[in-house]
C-alpha cells in the first residue's frame, strides 16, 4: 500500500487519529467501571464478599456510588496538587509549535520592554 505525501492525506490521518483518541477515552470510562466490578467480584469467596452479595440490592449501588465518589475525590486532589498543570507544562515543552509560540512571545516581550525603556529615556 502506497501512501501519498499530500496535505489531504496527512489531514485525514490526523483527523482519524483524533477520532480514535476520543473513542479510546470513552472506552477508558467503561474499563474504569469494569475494574470496580472486578474489584467487587474479588470479594466473592470471603465473609465480607458473602455479605456484599447477600445484600446486593443495597451494597452494590452503595459500592458503585462510593467508587465514583472516591474517583472524583482522587481527580480533585490531582487538580488541587497541580499534577495536571505540571503534566501539561512538560507536554508543551515537547511540542514544537508550542515552543515556537513561546519563543515568539518572549521576543515580543523583549521588544515591548525595549520600546518602553526607550520611551522612558526620551521622557526624561
Amino acid at each position: 500500500m502506497k501512501i501519498r505525501k499530500t496535505d489531504l492525506n496527512k489531514r485525514s490521518l490526523i483527523r482519524w487519529k483524533i477520532y480514535f483518541d476520543r473513542s479510546r477515552m470513552y472506552i477508558g470510562y467503561i474499563q474504569f467501571f469494569l475494574i470496580g466490578f472486578v474489584f467487587l467480584q474479588s470479594f466473592k469467596n470471603n465473609a465480607f464478599g458473602d455479605w456484599i452479595f447477600k445484600y446486593a440490592i443495597i451494597s452494590i449501588p452503595i459500592a458503585l456510588i462510593l467508587f465514583v465518589f472516591l474517583s472524583l475525590l482522587l481527580g480533585y486532589m490531582d487538580t488541587k496538587l497541580g499534577f495536571r498543570e505540571e503534566e501539561l507544562r512538560n507536554l508543551s515543552k515537547s511540542n514544537p509549535i508550542m515552543m515556537e509560540m513561546l519563543e515568539s512571545l518572549k521576543e515580543n516581550k523583549e521588544k515591548i520592554d525595549t520600546i518602553e525603556e526607550n520611551r522612558r529615556q526620551t521622557e526624561i
